[in-house]
């Protein structure tokens, strides 16, 4: 799509319904490489250029957060030679975008366990999280060594202890006590959920956290996600009503008494 036509598309979008937080499971990298007869490798790198777009996009339309699904706590079962391929492009990535996301106003952040990543890995991850530390724009959740249920196991433990330690009562802890100790503590749910690659599951991600998200399945592959299909995906999302339980009637009547 040229540039003419894509800025008429972004045209099509309302500016005033724009999701706050958009959260992707970034699927298709190793089938974009087998289609082409290239090394899974090839397309993982490949996923980067979808990474570095999106990520720019998203910036340029006012999207305050956008998670990233990077690599699964179930990653780690892949084949050796294909994990060191993926760290060693993590490490390389953060390194050579830092300035970039620095210059974007982009701020880095770290979500999953991070201690299972290289040593090197990891020095190059909060490198570049202590160099966007001052950046106000778009925040970049990259979910490294994650699934959601580590993170609950981790927020369990973490509750099971303050109860030990006499620090909270069980019949105390609420909703708001747990979303309090995730590790998106401080970050407002994703109002929408995109998976490239054409498989429709959540796969371990964020499932606290998109309890009320709207999901959005596509067949394209993620090194094909281009401006394009996101801006399709955003489209899509504003013609959804999002109710949170209410009837269409009561949120139209919160809707005018906003007005």
């Amino acid at each position: 799509m040229s540039e003419q036509n894509l800025t008429e598309k972004i045209g099509l979008l309302d500016m005033k319904r724009m999701p706050r937080h958009v959260a992707i499971i970034m699927d298709g990298n190793g089938r974009w490489a087998r289609q082409r007869e290239r090394e899974r490798s090839e397309g993982h790198a490949e996923g980067v250029n979808s990474v570095n777009r999106i990520t720019r996009i998203s910036s340029d339309l006012g999207i305050r957060y956008l998670t990233l699904y990077a690599f699964s706590t179930e990653n780690w079962n892949r084949p050796q030679a294909e994990v060191e391929t993926l760290m060693h492009l993590i490490g390389w990535t953060i390194r050579k975008e830092t300035p970039d996301l620095v210059k974007n106003n982009v701020r880095i952040h770290l979500l999953g366990d991070t201690e299972r990543l290289p040593k090197e890995v990891q020095k190059s991850l909060y490198d570049g999280v202590r160099a966007t530390a001052h950046c106000t724009g778009l925040n970049l959740l990259l979910c490294l060594s994650y699934s959601s249920r580590w993170e609950l196991t981790q927020t369990t433990k973490l509750i099971s202890g303050l109860v030990k330690k006499g620090e909270i009562n069980p019949e105390d802890i609420t909703e708001e006590t747990i979303a309090a100790h995730l590790s998106t503590k401080d970050i407002p749910d994703p109002d929408l959920l995109i998976r490239t690659g054409g498989e429709e599951r959540i796969s371990n991600f964020l499932l606290w956290q998109i309890a009320y998200s709207e999901l959005y399945f596509t067949p394209v592959l993620w090194p094909d996600f281009d401006n394009n299909a996101y801006i399709d995906a955003l489209i899509e999302y504003q013609t959804r009503e999002r109710r949170f339980g209410k009837t269409s009637e009561q949120v139209s009547a919160t809707n005018n008494n906003n007005n």
